[in-house]
């Protein structure tokens, strides 16, 4: 599962995280669980891993991301979610143009291409 948080989206670890923080800082819903009581601007809401895309979603944390991947030229936020036929072709595109993110794209979607 992933999170939407502040108009991003997080992975389940560092969602986790976040909805730990406001907890402890007294700033979560009164019942995290119904989400249609509280925006996700306030506190996080659950997303599905599956859901589509027409890009490759990453870790809004970024470098900092609890799940990060380690690439030669840093690290990015884990990577997750399937993708729509826009995004398997935005994939491609990126596979062509090249590059060391393009490079994990095509390993993680290799099912897709």
């Amino acid at each position: 599962m992933a999170y939407i948080y502040q108009a991003d989206v997080w992975c389940d670890d560092c969602g986790k995280a976040i909805c730990e923080q406001l907890q402890k800082a007294g700033l979560a819903p009164a019942n995290p669980a119904d989400e249609h009581t509280f925006d996700s601007d306030e506190y996080p809401k659950r997303a599905g891993d599956d859901d589509e895309s027409d890009s490759p979603q990453h870790c809004a944390a970024g470098e900092d991301c609890l799940n990060a991947i380690v690439l030669p030229g840093g690290n990015v936020g884990f990577l997750f979610g399937e993708l729509t036929a826009v995004g398997v072709e935005y994939v491609k595109e990126a596979i062509a143009e090249g590059g060391e993110v393009a490079d994990l794209w095509k390993e993680h979607y290799a099912d897709y291409l």
